[in-house]
């Protein structure tokens, strides 16, 4: 991730100074897009190292969470930059501004060479962590952005048509805004404590009462601390009190098969409807 961040780095400084001398709304709006490629990255870097901190007697799941955090401002930031790029394309469908298009074509090319590698640095990582999807989502844009430039770019120089500019950054701001609305409600969710879209909540409850010796389950909650860590916690009616480990066991078992290693079942042998009120309507 530091040699992604070192890359968008350059870039940033290329696309900015190519975008003001060119006057091209495309390369400016993709600098736009890799200094928020630069805070997500440095961001994901320092969330990676300090999420690794040890836990506290405060803080028993440590600083996971953070992850989730990073993910969250990424996608919102991403979207911010993107209302600002629709409204400046649109003042300029109305009133085209002259660009540079031979500048404007040598910067965007350079600008997808640079994304390109920086995605690929970052692709082999990206699937487990928010953390890092996140930012991968920025580059990943990015790259889009400077294919969209280039177009645009080719477009100007050889028919003067200057709307391809707006037009360009208008497409990839589009696809842009669909990964990064994405990204935002899955971290919402994960803040929300929601149960994981991969995991359905009828399925678990009916694997664990098919276990031997469980008559019900209630109170059955499942939800993610972080991209990789699902927490579990449910209240299971076991009459026979000499079953009681072995079903502890069982479900740790089928749980684990289901992608969910913190497990937290409390095991009743009768019910408890003076003491859980809320949990029996």
């Amino acid at each position: 991730m530091r040699g992604a961040l070192i890359l968008t780095l350059l870039l940033l400084v290329a696309e900015g100074i190519g975008g003001w001398l060119s006057n091209s709304l495309a390369l400016l709006a993709d600098a736009g897009h890799v200094l928020t490629d630069a805070g997500a990255l440095a961001l994901s870097l320092f969330v990676a190292w300090f999420s690794r901190q040890p836990v506290t007697a405060e803080k028993t799941y440590g600083y996971l969470r953070w992850e989730i955090l990073a993910a969250l401002i990424n996608g919102a930031t991403l979207l911010g930059i993107s209302v600002w790029i629709v409204l400046e394309a649109i003042a300029r469908l109305h009133a085209p501004q002259p660009v540079g298009g031979a500048l404007m074509l040598g910067v965007s090319v350079a600008g997808l060479i640079a994304n390109a590698v920086a995605a690929r640095m970052l692709h082999p990582s990206n699937k487990g962590s928010m953390n890092v999807r996140g930012a991968y989502l920025h580059v990943l844009g990015d790259l889009l952005a400077s294919g969209g430039t280039i177009v645009a770019a080719l477009v100007i120089r050889f028919t003067g048509w200057l709307q391809a500019d707006p037009i360009a950054s208008l497409l990839t701001t589009a696809l842009i805004v669909r990964g990064s609305w994405t990204l935002v409600r899955e971290a919402v969710d994960v803040l929300l404590e929601s149960t994981p879209s991969h995991i359905a909540l009828s399925d678990v409850r009916s694997a664990l009462e098919a276990i031997s010796g469980v008559e019900s389950v209630h109170d059955l909650h499942v939800w993610s601390v972080t991209s990789d860590v699902v927490a579990l916690s449910a209240h299971a009616i076991v009459r026979d009190a000499t079953q009681q480990q072995d079903v502890l066991e069982c479900a740790c078992v089928m749980l684990r098969k289901m992608g969910i290693h913190h497990v937290t079942v409390q095991i009743e042998q009768r019910e408890m409807f003076e003491h859980e009120p809320h949990l029996h309507p």
